[in-house]
């Protein structure tokens, strides 16, 4: 699957996106960020609040909690603001 970092994620981690394949186990949206977490020093920085992170699968809003089964398309950006 493809993910997608905006703004201060994408920053942390130093690209703007990358081809994954989560290992068995990795079921949710929560459960990447997690797993995320712990690829590396620039994930743990970027995913270190992660009640923060705001998550679309294939261009949807999802809660932590969405599947990630069939995906095909992951984005992770911080909250927005309207102005």
């Amino acid at each position: 699957m493809k993910l997608l970092y905006f703004a201060w994620v994408r920053e942390r981690i130093g690209k703007t996106e990358e081809e994954i394949t989560p290992p068995a186990g990795v079921a949710t949206v929560a459960d990447l960020m997690n797993w995320l977490a712990e690829r590396g020093e620039e994930y743990a920085h970027a995913f270190e609040n992660r009640k923060v992170i705001r998550a679309a699968i294939d261009r949807n809003h999802v809660q932590p909690g969405a599947a990630i089964a069939g995906a095909r398309e992951i984005a992770f950006f911080p909250p927005m603001t309207g102005g």
